[in-house]
């Protein structure tokens, strides 16, 4: 329980004291969003940073290689916890924005950090938003910046190992022509959700799969995208389970 106090502290202290920081980084934004874009990055993966290290989480990442540098890429992962966005976001090599719940968005504070790493916020019961957001995704793809996605649509609160992917979110890769980072992630939902409210001390492991162009895959696999990624990602999941 320890952990979930100080972890709790530090990210409202984070959130209040950065508060002059949300306004430098806006004025910054308006005359060079180049380096507004590096510098919210580096502060954000520092925050997370602290948390990963206050919750005792230690992560264990392979293929790592398999991440382009050079251009934006659409990462899309299974997802258990709360913690797979900070286990992964602390890794992202170039700017990189989620897609998120629309609830997160009226978060004070947190909202504003996210609107700064180019997140975009998804209202799932809404067609016609939720078409604006991915056009939005997929611009943000064709000017450089990565997106990262959970195609299970929710955190997976099943026994199941991973839920079914939606089609629609491989839409961005597809219409941006970038490259799908396949991401599994093994033991997160150990660290908190496992024992909720208690925060426990775990070994997580990470695994990127080999960058996959969509226009490449066989006609087969192009009808059915998401079944594609899912099965990579499963049977990386059912892999690495020996590993935590």
């Amino acid at each position: 329980m320890i952990r979930f106090i100080f972890v709790a502290l530090f990210v409202g202290l984070f959130l209040i004291l950065s508060i002059p920081l949300m306004f430098v980084e806006w004025i910054i934004g308006k005359f060079r969003m180049d380096l507004k874009n590096r510098s919210s990055l580096a502060i954000v993966n520092w925050a997370f940073g602290v948390v990963l290290w206050m919750s005792g989480t230690k992560v264990t990442v392979i293929g790592e290689e398999n991440v382009p540098k050079d251009r934006a890429v659409l990462y899309v992962g299974n997802h258990r916890s709360f913690f797979d966005i900070l286990i992964t976001y602390v890794r992202v090599p170039r700017p990189t924005g989620y897609i998120a719940k629309d609830s997160l968005e009226k978060v004070p504070l947190l909202s504003i950090w996210m609107r700064d790493l180019h997140c975009l916020f998804l209202d799932r019961s809404d067609i016609k938003k939720g078409l604006k957001t991915i056009l939005e995704g997929i611009d943000k793809l064709k000017s450089g910046i990565s997106i990262c996605i959970y195609p299970e649509g929710t955190r997976n609160k099943t026994q199941e190992e991973l839920l079914p992917f939606h089609e629609g979110s491989f839409k961005l890769a597809s219409k941006a022509k970038c490259p799908v980072i396949p991401m599994t992630i093994n033991n997160s939902s150990a660290v908190f959700e496992d024992h909720f409210p208690k925060i426990k001390k775990t070994h997580v492991v990470l695994e990127y799969g080999r960058p996959v162009m969509i226009d490449e895959l066989s006609p087969e696999d192009k009808k059915q995208v998401g079944e594609y990624f899912h099965r990579i990602i499963l049977e990386t999941y059912r892999k690495n389970k020996e590993l935590v």
